[in-house]
């Protein structure tokens, strides 16, 4: 079985984005054959600063290859070092109807909250569908917000094999729905757009900062507190196990503490947690080189495969001699 997913350069990642996608994606390795690309080509409709992507790309690797990413059980590369996906991505747009792009909900979303219109913008979806067939993919791990996409990436291969043959896997998008929304400081789902998030990389000074902004109600030092709609607790949940989970409840129906301790309690857990990969991170920050080969390695594997399955459609549509 063969997993594909895209990891988008953005930067700062937070502890949102780990319990969201990151670790289930690293626990995927064990599971089958994991294929994970940095999405540099997909960065471009927002992007527009060489050094800042060059850096963010940086530090998506070193990110998630100090959170386990392992080079020798996943292919693990920068997607702009395996060209043929655009090859394939032209090919494609010459079976993917208008109408389909147009009732794209992300294009949708993004121009909605002002984002310039561009192609590139417009078209992702077709070169998000390339990523997964180049790659024959059978299993692409999605969002809800990304169903959409997997969905039209089986239209588009339907239409390419009704014409051609029995050619491009048919991938499935695989949603996990017993994960949680993780709350951000105010309440709502964490997000850098909503400037919400705890940190997972940053400062020890700032990820206290952020720890200490979360939002609580008012009640008094001497009352006691409810713990099943604070946002406090909910983060809790996260890193503690069931019987830590329960004493910090008895420490909620008992007088005495406020949301303060409540709060300190969670920035000893999440430093407790993150510090390993703090660690590695570090190691690989001090040696980039390291960090190239790397991805120079993933690239050369993905490469023989992507190099593999586009001479089989250059021969399908024609362009063979």
């Amino acid at each position: 079985m063969r997993i594909l997913s895209g990891i988008q350069p953005s930067g700062t990642i937070h502890i949102g984005n780990y319990f969201g996608m990151i670790k289930k994606m690293i626990e995927s390795q064990d599971k089958g054959e994991l294929f994970a690309f940095i999405a540099s080509y997909h960065a471009l409709t927002s992007v527009k600063d060489k050094e800042f992507l060059q850096n963010n790309i940086f530090e998506a690797a070193v990110n998630f290859l100090s959170l386990g990413m392992d080079p020798e059980k996943s292919t693990f590369w920068v997607q702009s070092d395996v060209p043929e996906v655009l090859e394939l991505y032209w090919i494609l747009s010459n079976h993917t109807p208008m109408g389909l792009l147009e009732r794209a909900h992300s294009y949708k979303d993004k121009t909605a909250r002002g984002q310039a219109t561009n192609h590139g913008l417009f078209s992702y979806p077709v070169l998000m569908a390339a990523d997964i067939l180049l790659f024959d993919s059978n299993i692409v791990p999605v969002g809800k917000d990304q169903i959409q996409h997997v969905e039209m990436t089986r239209d588009i291969a339907n239409t390419f094999n009704n014409t051609y043959g029995d050619i491009l896997t048919m991938p499935e998008a695989l949603v996990d729905t017993n994960v949680a929304t993780v709350p951000g400081t105010d309440g709502a789902k964490m997000s850098k757009s909503y400037g919400n998030t705890i940190d997972m990389f940053g400062s020890k000074k700032i990820t206290k900062k952020q720890v200490m902004k979360i939002v609580t109600d008012s009640t008094e030092l001497d009352q006691p507190k409810e713990w099943e709609n604070c946002n406090v607790y909910k983060l809790c949940e996260l890193f503690m196990c069931e019987d830590e989970l329960l004493e910090l409840q008895q420490r909620y129906a008992t007088p005495g503490e406020g949301y303060g301790h409540f709060k300190l309690s969670l920035l000893d857990k999440i430093n407790e947690h993150f510090e390993p990969y703090v660690q590695k991170r570090e190691y690989y920050i001090k040696h980039p080189d390291e960090v190239k080969d790397i991805l120079k390695f993933g690239a050369s594997k993905a490469k023989k495969i992507a190099q593999t399955k586009i001479e089989i459609i250059r021969d399908v549509v024609g362009l063979c001699k």
